[in-house]
């Protein structure tokens, strides 16, 4: 098979070696014949088959990216692999609404790509045997993911199912940027308008703040964000603790619920006294995107500072230049603490196949053409030649995006995404960061990466048993925690209500949702 390390940019066939065929059955095995051989499945490399075939795909796609016949990189995986894909992918929020109706009924298209299916909806279907199980096939019919996998087995217990089977294929995308996604912001030239250095501690933060609001123009934000979540790196310089938006880290191998500690309440208190002081958007807690941005951009300039992924976004490119990093502050006990989020680089659910599929072998063939790594990075950022270019280090990078486009514009109009791995190392071998992206990872190993707070909870896959057991009582959790700390933030009372709120917690079900992470977590790292 085609080796990770070593490849060439011209390399488009696919490799020959194969692991063995494990024989075991299992309660999802396919019980229909597989017909591929019927039109022509060949051994390796391209075409997959040599007799005609269509195959159907349904999934979610961007809004803004064109039907996917109309791409020209779904137009060379037609030309290359000798089969047709009848494309009936939705805008997200579309999609969203008919997986469901659509996997409950018998008509199934052949394959999702871009699957948008929870782990939970994984489970359900991958047990009811609407998903079929891969593992198996993977290693007779998907030599290059197989190779990877038996190289990387965190990936693979990433997308094992807890009952051991696999029934979705994994994208993956290895730049170590979603562990931090919310970085605080400043307006450097405020600063420099009233004396001030750039803040070093809380302390400092907060009376640049208090300076903004005095002295700043009339309706003035001196902090401001999209939810509490946002603000983890804040609470935990103020209460002396790692915090990320789900409340849940891992610390020395333990799963540890972050929103019911001493250090969590007094953040929270402080907070109370700087929204009484006028410094935190009053509209922090209930605004969208749009109104955020918004806010950014408006006339005149009212932002002294702002948590989000990244400053042109929010304030627009002509204002990008007047915001810096903020560096992470210490806290009480002078840790600096930058929390990491459980946001994951090795997602599972970019492509499955369904139950009515005659071409399974077929279309597993397919799917991995696309874990090339060049293929990969195409899937991910578009063709070579559109929207990259090979540079004299034979590497991939992008292509200058034209004027009034942006990356992220460009990238989904002609990047289909789906199943692919794009792993650290091919990010020094096969492809460089786009710029921004590039950019972004400069910074957190500056302010960040130095400070890193707790490990994120792994990409972990729990069983049908366990999402029955802590699905409602996570999310009566989430509410009354996002609840209360809008409401003691906005209208104080968190010392009086503290007790109280801390018991709800454990009577709702807190330790038991606790177990089964920890549960979960260890299952997870005793396989990868």
């Amino acid at each position: 098979m085609l080796s990770r390390r070593r490849f060439t940019l011209s390399a488009t066939a696919l490799g020959v070696t194969m692991l063995g065929v494990a024989g075991c059955s299992r309660p999802s095995e396919r019980t229909t014949d597989d017909l591929s051989s019927e039109v022509g499945l060949t051994d390796s490399g391209l075409p997959i088959v040599t007799e005609e075939l269509t195959l159907t795909f349904g999934g979610a796609k961007s809004p803004l990216a064109p039907d996917y016949e109309s791409m020209e990189l779904v137009q060379t995986w037609s030309a290359d692999s000798g089969i047709e894909i009848a494309w009936n992918n939705e805008p997200d929020e579309v999609w969203g609404e008919k997986k469901n109706l659509l996997l409950a009924s018998g008509e199934l298209p052949d394959a999702l790509f871009n699957t948008g299916l929870s782990d939970a909806e994984v489970a359900k279907y991958g047990a009811n045997g609407t998903l079929i199980a891969l593992e198996d096939m993977i290693e007779e019919h998907a030599p290059t993911l197989a190779g990877i996998l038996a190289e990387r087995p965190d990936i693979k217990a990433a997308i094992t199912a807890s009952d051991g089977h696999i029934y979705t294929l994994p994208s993956v995308e290895e730049m170590g940027l979603v562990e931090f996604p919310s970085m605080l912001f400043i307006n450097t030239d405020w600063l420099a308008e009233h004396d001030l250095e750039m803040p070093t501690t809380v302390e400092e933060y907060h009376q640049a703040l208090l300076t903004f609001k005095e002295n700043g123009p009339s309706g003035v934000l001196p902090l401001s964000f999209l939810d509490v979540g946002g603000i983890a790196d804040l609470i935990a310089a103020i209460g002396g603790q790692a915090d990320n938006p789900d409340h849940r880290i891992v610390q020395d191998g333990k799963v540890l619920f972050t929103a019911n500690t001493d250090g969590f309440r007094d953040a929270i208190a402080e907070l109370h006294t700087w929204y009484g002081e006028g410094l935190i958007d009053q509209e922090a807690f209930s605004q969208d995107y749009v109104k955020f941005v918004a806010k950014g951009k408006a006339e005149p300039q009212s932002l002294g500072s702002f948590y989000f992924w990244e400053v042109p976004e929010v304030v627009g490119p002509e204002r990008a230049g007047n915001y810096a990093i903020v560096p992470i502050f210490p806290g009480p006990d002078g840790v600096q603490r930058a929390c990491v989020a459980n946001n994951q680089e090795i997602n599972r659910g970019a492509f499955a196949i369904t139950r009515t599929n005659q071409y399974a072998a077929a279309t597993l063939r397919w799917a991995d053409m696309l874990f090339d790594p060049v293929m990969s990075a195409q899937a991910n950022w578009g063709p070579i030649g559109v929207s990259q270019q090979i540079n004299e280090d034979g590497l991939l990078e992008q292509i200058p995006v034209g004027e009034g486009e942006t990356e992220q514009e460009r990238r989904v109009k002609v990047a289909p995404g789906g199943p692919k791995i794009i792993t650290a190392q091919d990010f020094e071998t096969v492809v460089l960061a786009e710029p921004r992206a590039a950019e972004r990872q400069a910074q957190i190993a500056e302010f960040y990466e130095p400070h890193r707070a707790n490990e994120k909870y792994p990409p972990v896959m729990l069983s049908v048993d366990e999402l029955n057991r802590i699905s409602t009582i996570e999310t009566d959790i989430s509410t009354l925690v996002t609840e209360k700390i809008a409401t003691w933030i906005v209208r104080g009372g968190i010392e009086e209500e503290w007790d109280a709120y801390v018991n709800q917690l454990e009577t709702i079900g807190l330790p038991e949702v606790i177990e089964v992470y920890q549960a979960a977590y260890d299952r997870f790292t005793a396989n990868s």
